[in-house]
């Protein structure tokens, strides 16, 4: 069985490198240790020593949790539209949608917006899916606000209150949740996403949501028509995000802005500041930065829906228990 399930994920990195190889993107091998590593609260890297020759101490290196940065360098020198298909690292992740070690198929277009990129996942997805186990039989996209609106009755989740996010978890028969502060609004709302909104999302297809508030871009360019907004989409299918797209950040000094602000978050919850990726912030300083949109998309997860596993170690040839 497990040798016809590898026949199986081994025929779908075929046909992934085949979509991008038609359009004339190029596969980069880019590499897996860095001096520098995500700032991102919510991503922690593992991290090894490896001692150089002629260095008297150790160094610490991260493996990365996605192949972005020195994308983004190979971007500033001209390299042009390209894909990584490949392993990255994230600790602390481990349940049926999680594995510490996984598959990320990351991807940029010069010169393409956001939709343009929303369209071109959506192709990848519907050829991957089109005879499988999981049937794609429409296509929805909403913005973040429309989203809270349709699923959990917020009109406006902008301008809603703390109060209106608990009332919406409660009438939801979600389980009193203690030890939050019952003002932070911020906090509420991404409880209402993730325990109301995230598990109807593509029940019958593939959902798109777009227009994140602007305090959740990333590395996402700001709406320049509506600065409460970033230019950021994430894709859903059966309950589950399969993709985190970005109208990529040019400017050098707000990327140097946001991962500081990113360790002061991470500071405040006691988790370590992690050191800034230097050689990318140097590049893009001193050799601009195209005009792109970029997108990540987990492929065990594309695999599992695929395949109809429940469990995304179904679809690998070991676990992180059995490594």
């Amino acid at each position: 069985m497990k040798a016809q399930m590898l026949q199986k994920r081994s025929q779908m990195l075929q046909s992934l490198r085949a979509f991008f190889y038609d359009r004339n993107l190029i596969e980069v091998d880019t590499p897996m240790l860095s001096q520098g590593a995500t700032t991102d609260l919510h991503l922690q890297s593992l991290q090894t020593q490896v001692r150089l020759p002629g260095e008297s101490e150790p160094k610490t290196y991260y493996w990365h949790t996605s192949p972005e940065y020195p994308m983004k360098r190979l971007l500033s020198e001209g390299v042009g539209d390209m894909f990584y298909l490949g392993k990255v690292f994230r600790d602390g992740d481990w349940s049926p949608r999680h594995q510490i070690e996984f598959t990320m198929l990351e991807w940029y277009r010069l010169g393409f917006s956001l939709q343009d990129l929303i369209d071109e996942v959506v192709i990848l997805l519907q050829e991957s899916l089109w005879n499988s186990a999981t049937q794609i039989e429409q296509l929805e996209q909403l913005t973040y606000q429309q989203l809270f609106a349709k699923y959990a009755q917020i009109d406006n989740i902008f301008t809603a209150s703390a109060a209106k996010c608990r009332d919406v978890l409660r009438n939801h028969g979600v389980a009193e949740i203690v030890g939050v502060d019952s003002e932070d609004k911020v906090l509420w709302e991404q409880l209402v996403l993730t325990e109301v909104i995230e598990s109807q999302l593509g029940k019958r297809g593939i959902c798109v949501v777009t227009d994140f508030p602007a305090r959740d871009a990333a590395l996402a360019k700001i709406n320049s028509n509506n600065p409460l907004v970033a230019q950021r989409f994430e894709v859903f299918i059966n309950g589950m995000e399969l993709a985190n797209g970005y109208h990529e950040l040019a400017d050098a000094n707000e990327y140097r802005l946001r991962f500081s602000e990113s360790n002061q978050q991470r500071k405040a919850y006691d988790l370590p500041e992690m050191p800034l990726d230097e050689n990318l912030l140097q590049s893009i300083a001193e050799s601009g930065f195209p005009d792109c949109s970029g997108v990540a998309l987990g492929v065990d997860r594309l695999f599992a829906l695929q395949q109809g596993f429940e469990n995304i170690e179904q679809g690998i040839a070991f676990g992180i228990h059995q490594a």
